[in-house]
């Protein structure tokens, strides 16, 4: 593994340990020690995804598991992962799994399944 591939594993582990928090690309970029532009090229190349919709996707996935294994209200999760809004969480989930928040809790948690896959 070269250090450029290291580095990257090391801030998708760092993402993963503060998922829970706004997490601005910004803020990522101070954490890495490069420009928000550097990283996001850096990102790219390591792995082929954009560094912002990693960790939305990172988000959603985890929110989908939290509906069903949780009772958690939609507001809570949303403040929870960093949303701006239950509105903004809504359209972002509604947009990644075809189904809004409160439909795909009823519909995996009554079927006992896990979420779909990550991409």
């Amino acid at each position: 593994m070269n250090s450029r591939t290291e580095f990257i594993a090391d801030l998708i582990t760092w993402i993963n340990d503060n998922i829970e928090s706004p997490l601005k690309l910004d803020d990522v970029a101070i954490k890495s020690g490069y420009s928000k532009w550097h990283l996001q090229r850096l990102f790219f190349t390591e792995t082929g995804q954009c560094l912002g919709a990693f960790i939305r996707e990172r988000k959603l996935y985890l929110i989908a598991e939290e509906l069903i294994k949780s009772d958690d209200s939609l507001i809570n999760l949303a403040i929870r992962f960093g949303f701006d809004s239950q509105q903004s969480l809504n359209r972002a989930f509604r947009q990644r799994y075809n189904l809004p928040p409160h439909q795909y809790r009823k519909k995996y948690c009554y079927q006992h399944s896990a979420p779909p896959k990550e991409r």
